[in-house]
């Protein structure tokens, strides 16, 4: 019988598939750079021409972008699947607001789910920051910061339920999700008592996160966007009657003049 012989991976495809699992797992996140060559190499304990070589494998890939004089960096725009132009499009059809709020319910639901199963304290302890900066943007009143802050807090959620596939999906889809949640913010803001109502179902959503209870996280989150979704559809409805009744009254006008 005759053994193949077992190849030894070079040292650089060794570090390339470790740096290739950072930025899998979030990690490593789009944009962020990495530490200079020196570093990296005594983190490793690799000579600096086995680092490089890995950076340039990776850069080859178009995971890593090296600036001039700056570093190295993870690609910005690594994670989107989306083009602007496709946003735009989306965005600027009402019916598609209210699909994608449906399509939150699943994406959202699953990474409470899973972050409130799998999420260590330093995955809660993240989640509660984030929590803080959407209370304080909304305390000053600044909807764009506060959409900002739900986006940061909903990556934190889903980076806490350790799976990477729906990180991505998230990650892709980020654009646009906060886009929805800054449409959605200047609707339901009319009314503070639906904003308190919003505010209170998230708080339930991270402290049953935090206190690692999955099936409540998700149940949570799922009544939190259902009130959401309803709320939109009724003051939708209202706008709608509102119309109507301003056509009317113009008709009057018109009609005595």
């Amino acid at each position: 019988m005759t053994y193949k012989r077992i190849r030894q991976p070079k040292l650089c495809e060794a570090i390339e598939k470790e740096l290739e699992c950072l930025i899998v797992e979030g990690t490593l996140s789009p944009g962020q750079q990495l530490p200079p060559e020196r570093e990296l190499a005594k983190q490793f304990d690799v000579s600096r021409p086995s680092v490089r070589e890995a950076i340039q494998r990776l850069e080859a890939k178009h995971l890593l972008t090296r600036r001039q004089g700056g570093g190295t960096f993870v690609t910005e725009n690594l994670w989107e699947s989306f083009s602007e132009p496709l946003l735009d499009l989306l965005a600027a059809h009402p019916e598609t607001q209210l699909d994608l709020v449906e399509a939150r319910h699943a994406l959202e639901g699953l990474a409470a789910y899973y972050a409130a199963l799998r999420g260590n304290d330093d995955d809660f302890d993240r989640i509660k920051d984030c929590h803080v900066r959407i209370q304080q943007a909304q305390q000053q009143g600044d909807l764009a910061a506060e959409a900002a802050a739900v986006m940061q807090y909903l990556i934190a959620v889903t980076e806490s339920a350790h799976n990477v596939v729906l990180l991505h999906i998230i990650r892709s889809l980020a654009p646009l999700l906060e886009q929805n949640v800054l449409q959605n913010f200047e609707y339901l803001n009319r009314h503070q008592a639906v904003v308190d109502k919003v505010s209170k179902h998230r708080a339930n959503i991270v402290a049953a996160i935090v206190s690692k209870q999955p099936k409540k996280a998700r149940e949570a989150s799922h009544a939190h966007l259902a009130y959401i979704e309803e709320t939109l559809l009724d003051l939708s409805r209202e706008d709608s009657r509102r119309q109507r009744s301003l056509r009317r009254i113009q008709q009057r006008k018109d009609g005595l003049d």
